[in-house]
């Protein structure tokens, strides 16, 4: 079993045509058809990934992605014919980990869950994270980063982050001194090669910053280089 999804789509032929392909690829598929339905099922059992879209009944799709995000940092795949720049960007805001536009691709769309489950696996497994020597502490200023149980602390208070949020944060931190430049970070986060989309990584390191930085319009952490990328700082 590749493991167990979260459907939450009003359109019964989607999430017929969804479920059919991706159970055949050796997952488990629930269900639901609205907002209070998909709180229901999300508190009743475990996932491993939820599938989203964005215009449900009853409540929204970004209300939903709120209240998920606000209790796990499972990964979110957001599905959604709002296909437009404003959308992306307060989904991902919200907490979404990937935007997948109607219609899209099922051999696409089972990609990036196979891709998005194996990075939330990875951070949850210590074992497979790497050697002894890459899960030592890391620190700058008030933030510690702790690879081996993937949490983050500032002034001794857990911040909560999603994978991609974590990985990002950790890559600085072992690497004090290196800039990335936005194509590396998507290529060593993200695992794919890089098309200009700057707004997913605008987005998540905006999200990022709101969490660990005192005042995130003038962050002391994760400095940007003005048409280079970004670099870490003193704290």
């Amino acid at each position: 079993m590749e493991g167990h999804l979260l459907m939450i789509e009003d359109d019964p032929a989607i999430s017929a045509m969804v479920k059919d392909y991706l159970s055949k690829e050796g997952y488990k598929i629930t269900l639901a058809q609205d907002g209070e339905e998909a709180l229901r099922q999300f508190a009743s059992a475990s996932y491993d990934l939820v599938l989203l879209d964005l215009m449900l009944p009853k409540r929204s799709g970004l209300d939903i992605l709120e209240h998920i995000r606000k209790e796990s940092s499972i990964p979110i795949l957001i599905l959604s014919a709002k296909d437009n720049e404003v959308e992306k960007a307060l989904g991902l805001r919200l907490g979404a980990d990937d935007y997948i536009a109607k219609p899209f691709s099922l051999i696409e769309l089972a990609a990036r869950v196979q891709a998005s489950i194996r990075r939330a696996t990875l951070y949850s497994n210590p074992d497979d994270a790497g050697q002894a020597s890459d899960l030592k502490l890391l620190s700058v200023g008030d933030l510690t980063v702790d690879p081996g149980n993937f949490t983050v602390t500032k002034r001794g208070k857990e911040i909560l982050l999603t994978s991609k949020e974590f990985h990002i944060l950790k890559l600085f931190l072992q690497h004090p001194t290196r800039v990335y430049t936005k194509a590396m970070l998507y290529q060593l986060v993200w695992n794919e090669e890089y098309f200009n989309d700057d707004n997913v990584i605008n987005v998540h390191m905006r999200r990022l910053r709101e969490k660990i930085e005192d005042d995130p319009s003038n962050p002391r952490y994760i400095r940007t280089l003005w048409g280079i990328g970004y670099r870490l700082g003193e704290g």
